[in-house]
């Protein structure tokens, strides 16, 4: 028969356990600061936050940035954990582990040593939090579009600049589904030549995608620098642009909407793709998808002529017109009137397809043979002459801009052509996050009119670079 405890001596064993706990506490903390107490600062840094033991930020790590298999053991003990509970063995490890944290922080900055709270939190209730609209304050209008608008905004949070894209909802519509697709999208790529978003903000009456601010895009960019770019920079943003699509490409994700006002450059140069309300991920084995992708200017002769069935090919047409654009100082093929003006200006420059040219085109949607002149192909530089003034600038926009969808570059292969030959090796070793100007030397040159004078760099031939254009 068990021993059971006498009714008239229950206040003096509460008590003896409240003077053994006391007795437990002290005992434990000041074996915590012995030196020969191996595992200390093991302890302290991997069960506790990261920073407490420097006497910085916060004394707990909040819970939604903790491993799972270390979330129990932090959780009771800022829930009031009671050692009575468990074994004196485990009993000892979690208070040394708190009191010799705690006392250590205590000690390093000369304050009143901080108190465990329940679920406690670094920052105020008050203080500006992610996901809060509260926490960004509008500065300016930067544009407007049929379902969101675009406004430069600074961060409560952390003081930088950022760009706040509000989408308005409708109640009877719900969320437009671009907004979905454009955050979902984009909260997973994480790369230097893609816009990153910071931060999604959700209300009954807007959706506000946070990003990052780049203060121009690349339209803008050539409107300040009209007559073409310098050869040098036409390079560093294509192969920006290339490095990009390659990331995406590589993930199955298709831009489908490329055009210089979707490119954004920052104050270095670097360039970032922007704009992925028409993104789409792309499945294996392909669906069918929506011809009416893409601004009329740089999309595609098998999109025109009515093909839903499209890959990455889609986006490599766009970047041939855009190196076309940034090298003469025109659009490649700027359609004034409808879809069929804009195939005459096509088939122009690269002819008339065929089923010789192009198997299965008679088979498209919008293709009928005597609606369209029948042109032979010409070279580009008839077109464009400024290509024939660059080395390899011809033959790499000429493997883009392909009739034949399946003819077209790659983004991958594109960035080893001979093209980009005199660029620094470094370039093909950066990680996914990194600048291209990290690597020494690697710098825009001086466009006409432009303030900033930026220092000239050899090229691989050991010459310096003038600045001027050519």
């Amino acid at each position: 028969m068990c021993d059971m405890m006498p009714a008239s001596k229950p206040a003096e064993k509460i008590g003896k356990m409240k003077k053994l706990r006391r007795t437990l506490s002290e005992s434990f903390r000041s074996i915590a600061f012995k030196k020969e107490d191996s595992g200390f600062d093991e302890i302290c840094f991997t069960k506790m936050s990261t920073r407490s033991c420097q006497g910085t930020d916060s004394v707990i790590k909040p819970l939604d940035t903790i491993p799972e298999d270390k979330k129990v053991r932090v959780h009771r003990t800022q829930s009031g954990f009671d050692p009575f509970e468990k074994p004196a063995s485990q009993v000892k490890r979690v208070h040394s582990e708190n009191n010799a944290c705690i006392s250590a922080k205590s000690s390093s900055s000369g304050k009143e040593s901080p108190k465990l709270r329940r679920h406690s939190s670094p920052s105020s209730p008050t203080s500006p939090k992610f996901g809060k609209a509260d926490s960004y304050e509008k500065l300016e209008k930067l544009g407007e579009g049929s379902y969101a608008t675009v406004y430069k905004g600074k961060s409560k949070v952390n003081g930088k600049l950022v760009a706040l894209k509000v989408i308005r909802l409708q109640e009877e519509e719900g969320t437009p589904f671009t907004a979905i697709r454009e955050a979902s999208l984009l909260k997973g790529l994480k790369h230097s030549n893609i816009v990153l978003l910071h931060d999604i903000i959700h209300t009954k009456e807007t959706l506000t995608l946070v990003f990052e601010y780049v203060h121009t895009d690349l339209c803008q960019y050539m409107d300040r620098h009209p007559g073409g770019l310098h050869p040098d920079n036409v390079k560093l943003f294509l192969f920006q642009l290339l490095r990009g699509l390659s990331y995406i490409h590589q993930r199955y994700i298709l831009h489908r909407d490329l055009k210089p006002q979707n490119l954004l450059i920052g104050d270095t140069g670097e360039l970032k793709l922007a704009d992925f309300g028409l993104a789409r991920a792309k499945s294996v084995p392909s669906h069918t998808y929506s011809n009416e992708v893409v601004t009329l200017w740089y999309r595609p002769p098998d999109v025109l002529l009515g093909s839903t069935d499209y890959s990455t090919c889609l986006d490599m047409w766009g970047v041939g017109c855009i190196f076309i654009e940034m090298i003469q100082g025109v659009a490649a093929f700027p359609g004034m009137k409808d879809i069929q003006d804009q195939l005459e200006r096509i088939f122009l420059v690269l002819g008339t397809p065929s089923e010789d040219t192009w198997p299965s085109v008679s088979s498209l949607p919008h293709f009928k043979p005597d609606r369209f002149t029948v042109y032979s192909a010409k070279k580009l530089r008839q077109a464009w002459n400024k290509l024939g003034y660059v080395d390899h600038a011809e033959e790499l926009a000429s493997r883009f801009l392909q009739c034949f969808p399946k003819n077209r570059l790659s983004a991958q292969a594109a960035l080893n052509q001979e093209y980009f030959s005199n660029l620094p090796p470094r370039l093909w070793e950066l990680q996914d996050m990194s600048s291209i100007f990290t690597v020494p030397n690697v710098k825009l040159q001086t466009e006409s009119g432009d303030s900033i004078q930026v220092c000239a760099r050899r090229n691989s031939h050991g010459k310096a670079s003038s600045g001027s254009k050519h």
